[in-house]
C-alpha cells in the first residue's frame, strides 16, 4: 500500500535523506523541521506513518509522540523515533511515549528502508483486521439482538484452537498463524445473512420449514461472497479459512448438517471449531422469545452432541477449558440471534 509519511527533523541533511528514502520506497513524503508544525500537519492531513527526531527545538520527539497517542486521528499512526540515545532506559522512555520503533543516528539507507517496510506490514495487518471485522459487523447489524456475539465467538474459537494446539495430534495443523487466522476470520461465519430477508432474519419466533430452508442459504451466500477473493488470492490462507467457516459452520460431525452434509474430517477443521463456539454462544445468550441457558445446561447439551453434532476432540478441548468460556461470556455480555435452537427444532 502507498503510504503518506511525515518526516520531522531539525537537521536539513537528515530531512533530505528521509525524503529521498521515502520516495524511493514508493511512498509519499511530507517534510517538516519542527514538532509543533508537524502536529498541525497531522491534524490537517491523512498520514499513515511518522518518522520523528527525538531532539528538536520547541516540541521534541517525545512530546510529539505523546500528543499523537492522545489524539484520535481516525487511524493508527505508526511512529519511528530517530535517536542518538541507545540505553535501555531511554528506549523504555520512548516506548512509553508511544513510539513503535527506533532507528539510531547515524542510520544507513538499507536499515531505514527495512524499518519503513516493517511498519507498512503492520499497518496492512491493522487495515485488514479492521476491514474484516467491519464486514462482519455489517452483517451482524441487521439483527438488533446480536450484542457482542462476534467478540465472544472470536474468543471462544481462539481458546479452543490454543487448547488443541497442545494435543500432539494437531501440532502440525495448529500453529500461531492458524490461531491468529481463526480469531480474525471467525466473525465472518454469518456474513451471508446480508442476503437473507429481514422478515425471516428478524422473525421473533420459530421459522416455518420453508423459512428455515431460506435461512440455511446464508452459508452459501457467505461462501459465494468470499469465493472471488479466495480465487484471486489463493496463497492468502486466512481468506480460505474465512470461506470454509462461512460455508461449513453448520455442518455436523455425523453428516446431518448443512449445506453439503459433510461428515467428520470432510468438514474443514476451522469450521468444526467455530461450530461449537457459535452454538455455545447461541445457547448461553438471551433472545426475546427465550431465556439464556445456564453454562451447566449448555454443557450438558454439548456433551449429548459429542460425536454427532461436534468433533469429539473439540468437545474434549471445550471440557478442559470450560472455565475460560464462562469468563469470556462474563466479560463480553450481550444477546444474539438463536439460529441453533431453530436448527434443533428441524432435526
Amino acid at each position: 500500500m502507498k503510504m503518506k509519511i511525515l518526516a520531522v527533523d531539525d537537521d536539513e541533511i537528515t530531512r533530505d535523506i528521509l525524503e529521498y528514502l521515502i520516495q524511493k520506497s514508493g511512498h509519499e513524503p511530507t517534510i517538516c523541521s519542527r514538532g509543533d508544525d508537524a502536529f498541525q500537519l497531522l491534524l490537517d492531513g491523512d498520514f499513515h506513518m511518522v518518522i520523528l527526531d527525538w531532539e528538536m527545538p520547541g516540541m521534541d520527539g517525545l512530546e510529539l509522540c505523546r500528543r499523537i497517542r492522545q489524539h484520535n486521528f481516525g487511524r493508527y499512526l505508526y511512529t519511528i523515533m530517530l535517536t542518538s540515545h541507545s540505553s535501555s532506559k531511554e528506549i523504555v522512555e520512548g516506548l512509553s511515549a508511544g513510539a513503535d520503533d527506533f532507528v539510531t543516528k547515524p542510520f544507513n539507507s538499507a536499515e531505514m528502508n527495512q524499518r519503513i517496510r516493517a511498519g507498512e506490514r503492520i499497518l496492512s495487518l491493522e487495515t485488514r483486521d479492521t476491514l474484516i471485522f467491519t464486514l462482519a459487523k455489517l452483517a451482524e447489524s441487521r439483527d438488533p439482538d446480536t450484542g457482542q456475539h462476534l467478540e465472544r465467538v472470536q474468543q471462544y474459537s481462539r481458546a479452543i484452537a490454543m487448547k488443541l494446539s497442545q494435543n500432539h495430534k494437531y501440532r502440525d495443523v495448529i500453529d500461531s498463524g492458524f490461531i491468529r487466522n481463526i480469531f480474525l476470520t471467525s466473525p465472518l461465519h454469518d456474513i451471508g445473512k446480508v442476503g437473507v430477508s429481514d422478515n425471516i432474519l428478524l422473525k421473533p419466533g420459530r421459522l416455518t420449514p420453508v423459512e428455515f430452508e431460506i435461512m440455511k442459504t446464508h452459508t452459501l451466500i457467505g461462501a459465494d461472497t468470499l469465493k472471488d477473493a479466495v480465487q484471486r488470492n489463493p496463497e492468502v490462507g486466512y481468506l480460505k479459512m474465512a470461506y470454509d467457516i462461512a460455508l461449513s459452520h453448520h455442518e455436523r460431525y455425523d453428516g446431518t448438517g448443512y449445506p453439503q452434509g459433510l461428515k467428520g474430517d470432510e468438514i474443514p477443521f476451522a469450521a468444526r471449531i467455530v461450530a461449537l463456539a457459535d452454538v455455545y454462544d447461541a445457547l448461553t445468550t438471551k433472545r426475546v422469545y427465550k431465556d439464556a441457558f445456564s453454562h451447566e445446561k449448555t454443557f450438558d447439551i454439548i456433551m449429548e452432541s459429542d460425536g454427532t453434532h461436534f468433533d469429539p476432540d473439540i468437545v474434549q478441548a471445550f471440557v478442559e477449558i470450560q472455565d475460560q468460556f464462562m469468563m469470556i461470556a462474563e466479560k463480553f455480555q450481550g444477546d444474539m440471534a438463536l439460529d441453533f435452537e431453530r436448527m434443533l427444532a428441524h432435526h
